[in-house]
């Protein structure tokens, strides 16, 4: 299976050390917006092919596979360019810029045939897998609500982002609510399915930004707080917090509470305890055991690509769509539900999903 990588960074840490753990698939080129960035990850992956310029990477090369790790501004036609060049496609999160983008790249992906996914990893860490297997069996009861926070000091210090830093640009679809808020979205609607309603916000709270290096003064436009409520389809309600922006790193929690049980799970030491009305919690962890493969980097983030990368490879084999993962099909899903927040923001009202890009 030939595979074609765009985007270094985070295909350096995750993308390349879990394909060589996949049996079977040659990785033919990298391509990064510095030629030097993509040729230090092939020196060190031994590619044979390096590039700054996409595009070029497609036109000269047959790929199976394309693995997308770029700004969210550029998903969309990367994704078009790769399926048109007949390749199958896995594209970062957050899907698109947009909804309706989102909503493209899947119509494109269905029409072409090809298999496509959303790198939502954490579908396949276990103490993940865990909790939608204690929903599913009944364990909780009936989901009530849940809580997730994740609050952190990374971005409050003015000089903490580099001028141009695109996570901190809207125009290249930076901001806290696509990158980690689109992960929370996707565990949700896995977890408890569908979002009825959705009420949120996601400002810019340190606008006034100043460059590290050269100590010139710029001005970040993506949000570095994002909050949310999600009234699920099943009446379960859902409060996300995402901070960037407080003095402290007070880390990232879950818990998870039903009718007949509860669920904490945070990310701090990974543990994952569970107590059934009445009872005390018992610590129910479950480990990863791709965190012991050679040369896979700590983390959940990195780990959790292995098996990602061995369904997507397996499904293209197999000539089917994945059995387990997000498709195009929950990124668009997941896009409407950022989408909603923006606007219930912009709006001060309740939004429903629907309501936005209904594609």
């Amino acid at each position: 299976m030939r595979v074609g990588i765009i985007g270094a960074s985070f295909a350096r840490a995750a993308y390349l050390p879990a394909l060589r753990h996949v049996e079977g698939t040659e990785i033919v080129a990298i391509a990064s917006a510095r030629l030097e960035s993509a040729q230090k990850a092939a020196r060190e992956f031994d590619v044979p092919h390096a590039y700054d310029d996409w595009r070029a990477m497609l036109d000269e090369h047959a790929f199976d596979l394309v693995c997308i790790a770029t700004p969210t501004v550029l998903h969309e036609a990367q994704t078009m360019a790769a399926i048109s060049a007949g390749a199958h496609v896995l594209c970062e999160k957050p899907t698109a810029m947009d909804a309706a983008g989102a909503a493209r790249m899947l119509e494109a992906a269905v029409a072409a045939g090809r298999v496509h996914m959303i790198d939502h990893e954490l579908r396949f860490n276990p103490n993940r897998m865990r909790i939608a297997e204690l929903i599913a069996e009944g364990a909780l009861g009936d989901i009530r609500h849940v809580d997730i926070t994740n609050v952190g000091s990374s971005w409050n210090d003015p000089a903490s982002r580099p001028e141009g830093d695109w996570w901190s640009l809207a125009e290249q679809g930076g901001g806290r609510l696509g990158a980690n808020g689109s992960h929370q979205v996707d565990l949700l609607r896995w977890w408890l399915g569908e979002v009825a309603w959705v009420s949120g916000g996601a400002p810019v709270v340190v606008p006034a930004r100043r460059d590290p290096d050269t100590g010139r003064a710029w001005t970040a436009t993506a949000d570095d707080l994002a909050y949310l409520t999600l009234e699920m389809e099943s009446g379960a309600v859902a409060q996300v917090l995402m901070s960037g922006v407080a003095a402290h790193n007070l880390g990232n929690r879950t818990r998870i509470c039903g009718s007949q049980g509860t669920v904490i799970l945070d990310n701090d030491d990974e543990r994952l305890w569970f107590a059934s009305a009445g009872g005390d919690f018992s610590d129910v962890t479950v480990t990863d055991p791709n965190a012991e493969l050679d040369g896979v980097r700590a983390g959940i983030w990195n780990v959790s690509v292995v098996a990602l990368m061995r369904e997507l490879c397996t499904a293209i084999r197999d000539d089917r769509q994945p059995t387990h993962g997000a498709t195009f099909h929950d990124g668009w899903a997941n896009q409407r539900v950022l989408d909603a927040v923006r606007t219930s923001m912009n709006e001060r009202r309740w939004v429903r999903p629907e309501e936005v890009h209904p594609g």
